[in-house]
């Protein structure tokens, strides 16, 4: 029998086929609350296990990766980018103070390979699993003419739940907490259009492997978002945290700020980590200025944390690479000093 759709671009056999290899990696998301299973008309989670709460309040987000799956497509390396799309949605939910309950993905794409959207999904499971929040749900669109053969966009929304009186308000921020920062695992999912004009104009090959580099370009690019639930929800649940800025598009400039009242800024001693060579191979590659680097990328500091300095040296023995990298000032700005 003809199959007009399929004649039109769109193969139904392939979808079921993708939901299908799906299933494995969606089961290892599964945790308490949870109702039903993949494939209905919604993803369900039921509250009434959450007892702990005197006054829950939801915090939800949502986030993609960008151009970043430029980068992917060329390499055809599928597996992290779900990673990505998580931690970029479950790290901002974090910021406010909730704790990530469970993840939807969307994913588009302008011919379904069951293969490839298996590889996608696994990246979310990965990541989901890394942010005990459960995969209940998502949808892939097969939408052909709209992507080119091979490539696809992702998006994720998440929800997370916090006690009221937990909240990571910027209100609660002072003069004289302490800026501790947590490591990044390297550029993340942000930066990604600067980065690759970069590689076009100095025609650099994503699979060479330049000094300073342990790895192939591309790999060093793609390296998945890092997710800091299981580092930073202790902390919140002790109320050792007074603000968090999750170091995304804007770097240091536009993020820092968001976690402060008004008027208040921060003084930041350059010197106190490590920034990753990825950061300066691309800043000289691209020939850009300290301003430009702090004002795109993260610079190794993914995710920051304001804390009073009574509970600093508690902070810094439950994260362990956790490093003290400044100070909330009275001056509006945010200061790079040394």
């Amino acid at each position: 029998m003809r199959n007009a759709y399929k004649e039109a671009g769109v193969d139904v056999e392939a979808g079921y086929e993708a939901v299908e290899r799906m299933k494995k990696h969606v089961e290892r998301t599964a945790r308490t609350g949870v109702l039903g299973a993949v494939g209905g008309f919604g993803g369900m989670f039921d509250l009434s296990e959450w007892k702990r709460f005197e006054e829950p309040v939801l915090v939800s987000g949502c986030d993609g990766v960008g151009t970043k799956l430029k980068l992917a497509f060329e390499l055809d390396l599928h597996s992290t980018i779900g990673v990505d799309v998580v931690g970029m949605c479950v790290n901002d939910v974090l910021a406010q103070g909730a704790e990530p309950l469970f993840f939807l993905d969307y994913i588009a794409t302008g011919k379904n390979d069951p293969s490839q959207i298996e590889a996608i999904v696994k990246g979310v499971a990965d990541g989901c699993v890394e942010a005990n929040c459960a995969l209940v749900g998502g949808e892939t669109a097969e939408m052909p003419d709209m992507y080119q053969d091979g490539e696809y966009d992702i998006a994720g929304f998440t929800v997370g739940i916090a006690e009221k009186s937990q909240l990571i308000e910027k209100e609660n921020v002072a003069v004289g907490d302490v800026l501790v920062g947590l490591p990044s695992s390297g550029v993340h999912s942000n930066g990604f259009s600067l980065v690759r004009k970069i590689v076009r104009d100095k025609q650099l090959d994503l699979g060479g492997v330049y000094p300073g580099l342990d790895r192939p370009l591309g790999e060093v690019l793609l390296k998945p978002t890092r997710i800091y639930v299981k580092s930073v929800l202790p902390l919140i649940e002790r109320g050792l945290v007074q603000g968090i800025s999750h170091i995304t598009g804007g770097g240091f400039y536009e993020n820092i700020p968001r976690m402060l009242p008004d008027g208040l800024g921060v003084r930041v001693d350059r010197g106190s980590w490590k920034v990753p060579q990825v950061f300066t191979f691309l800043q000289q590659e691209g020939s850009l200025s300290d301003e430009e680097m702090f004002g795109v990328f993260n610079m190794g500091i993914g995710m920051l944390l304001a804390v009073r300095s009574s509970d600093v040296s508690e902070v810094l023995e439950l994260v362990e690479d956790a490093v003290v990298i400044g100070q909330v000032i009275g001056e509006k700005g945010v200061k790079l000093e040394g």
